[in-house]
């Protein structure tokens, strides 16, 4: 992988974020967007779980789905509670995501604002709550509705890659779905992940890397692929905003009762040639991305 970092400012007025980021569709991290909210200090696992400790969650490990698996399907259940205590005791391969805190405790709207002069658009029914133990991973997707995201750490340290929508194909995007068929999990080890053997195209794809502190607001552009890892215990908000153009919004509309639907059909219908029709694709696309290596001969 070819991989750069994102550009980190401490603020930025709303002009300069359209031309230089919004617009070009560069990711960005934001240092003091979140610095006037009560929240960044103010939320913390006590007071979550003071008022929705009892609330059952959805849970989801880090195994990779598999071809017959329905996306989101949760792997656990626990009140919100229970979940707090077990990520609390050490690394936890449990995760949390798209929920909706703020529908069951509504007094957390007040501890932030919208960032209205960044962009606009923002789906403001749907602040989202992600969570994640010590070593969870969210793997390589992009979004499914494909807004725009600003996405702000608060407890705990995130170690994020980033693609471009474009590098689809290099990234070995399974057709009908939002994830890559690679793994890369713990990339940064050197442990020979991603495996560039089963995966050459990958070497060819062209992302950026980061790692979010307590406070650091991720601007990902509308279609970009990213991958989390949990370095601590923590969680982060993202804010959704729509794209201001008709294809955009439609493109999403179509992922998310069209091709959604596609793809859940075929798993139950009709799930290894759907399967293996889907593997002959990625492979197919990714060919041109697969560098050949020169032949020697012996003279």
């Amino acid at each position: 992988m070819q991989l750069q970092k994102v550009d980190v400012v401490a603020d930025i007025s709303g002009n300069e974020f359209q031309q230089y980021y919004y617009k070009p569709l560069q990711p960005l991290v934001i240092k003091n967007l979140s610095k006037q909210w009560p929240a960044l200090n103010k939320w913390n696992w006590d007071y979550f779980n003071a008022l929705i400790g009892n609330h059952k969650v959805a849970l989801y490990n880090n195994i990779k789905s598999d071809a017959y698996t329905p996306i989101n399907t949760a792997d656990d259940y626990k009140t919100f509670g229970e979940y707090i205590e077990m990520i609390r005791k050490g690394p936890a391969g449990w995760r949390i995501f798209l929920f909706n805190i703020f529908e069951h405790a509504p007094q957390l709207i007040e501890d932030f604002t919208w960032p209205d002069y960044l962009m606009k658009g923002f789906v403001k029914k749907f602040p989202m709550l992600f969570t994640g133990g010590a070593g969870s991973i969210t793997h390589m997707h992009f979004d499914i509705d494909l807004s725009h995201i600003l996405h702000t750490q608060f407890i705990g340290r995130k170690r994020v890659l980033l693609f471009p929508y474009e590098e689809q194909d290099k990234l070995y995007r399974k057709p009908f779905e939002v994830l890559s068929l690679a793994d890369f999990s713990h990339y940064y080890t050197g442990n020979g992940l991603p495996d560039y053997t089963a995966f050459p195209a990958l070497k060819q794809a062209k992302g950026y890397e980061v790692v979010l502190e307590h406070g650091d607001t991720l601007f990902m552009p509308a279609g970009y692929w990213h991958h989390m890892e949990y370095i601590d215990s923590g969680f982060a908000m993202s804010l959704r905003a729509l794209q201001s153009s008709f294809f955009g919004k439609a493109k999403g509309v179509w992922n998310l009762l069209g091709m959604r639907t596609i793809d859940t059909i075929m798993k139950k219908t009709a799930p290894k040639p759907w399967y293996n029709w889907k593997l002959e694709r990625i492979y197919r696309n990714a060919a041109p991305y697969v560098v050949q290596q020169p032949q020697f001969c012996k003279s």
